[in-house]
């Protein structure tokens, strides 16, 4: 069974460069409209909500509430492994700062 090429003939260059720069256009126009303090609030809010769903599955469980024991401790794991990531992220940040008020200009 041959494998046939592909013909881009009837493909005109005009119309990708257009595709692209509107493509592009849209990409910029999004990024902007995302800064990054609201980016950075919302990864605190994300961060935030998983330990609290974590001290509700506890309280559920300390109180005998009907929850599994394995689904408080997926959730605590979850909790857990959120706020040692922003912590890297935010020790990776200083870290980055201070060395730039190393440089010397």
């Amino acid at each position: 069974m041959p494998i046939n090429s592909i013909q881009l003939a009837n493909v005109q260059p005009d119309k990708i460069n257009n595709i692209n720069n509107t493509a592009i256009k849209q990409l910029n126009e999004t990024e902007q409209n995302v800064s990054f303090g609201a980016f950075l609030k919302n990864a605190i809010n994300d961060v935030n909500s998983s330990q609290i769903q974590s001290d509700i599955a506890t309280g559920k469980l300390a109180r005998g509430e009907e929850i599994e024991l394995h689904n408080v401790m997926i959730t605590a794991q979850k909790a857990s492994i959120n706020i040692q990531a922003a912590l890297e992220i935010r020790n990776k940040a200083v870290e980055a700062y201070q060395e730039i008020m190393r440089m010397q200009v």
